[in-house]
C-alpha cells in the first residue's frame, strides 16, 4: 500500500499555552511595581443591540515602574503575585502627552519676581 507521512508541529509550540491578553489606559501607579489598567468594553446589549460600554479593572505588575498614569499598556495573563494582581505588563504601546510634561514647580523666588 501507498505510504502516507503525518506531519505533526514540534512539542515546543504546543508545550506553552497562550495566555490571555488586554490592552488598556493605565490609571494608576501610586503602589510599588503595580499599575491599575483600565480595560473598556463594548458589546450589543442581548435584547435592544445597543452598543453598552463597560469598564474594569486589573492590577498588573510592572517589575520596573516604568509605566505612568495615561500611558496605553497591553498586559498579559500569569501566576497570582498577590490578593488582586494577576496580570503583568507585557509592553508599553503609546506614552501618554501628560507624563512628558515636566513636574517641577517653580520656586519662590521665581514666584515672587514672576508676581512683581
Amino acid at each position: 500500500m501507498a505510504d502516507t507521512t503525518v506531519t505533526t508541529a514540534p512539542a515546543t509550540e504546543q508545550a506553552a499555552p497562550r495566555r490571555n491578553e488586554k490592552v488598556g489606559q493605565v490609571v494608576s501607579t501610586k503602589m510599588q511595581k503595580t499599575i491599575v489598567v483600565e480595560i473598556e468594553m463594548r458589546k450589543a446589549h442581548p435584547k435592544y443591540k445597543r452598543v453598552m460600554k463597560s469598564n474594569k479593572k486589573f492590577y498588573a505588575h510592572d517589575e520596573q515602574n516604568s509605566a505612568r498614569v495615561g500611558d496605553v499598556v497591553r498586559i498579559r495573563e500569569s501566576r497570582p503575585l498577590s490578593k488582586l494582581k494577576r496580570w503583568s505588563l507585557e509592553e508599553i504601546i503609546r506614552r501618554s502627552s501628560l507624563s512628558a510634561l515636566p513636574d517641577e514647580k517653580p520656586s519662590r523666588a521665581e514666584n515672587a519676581i514672576q508676581k512683581a
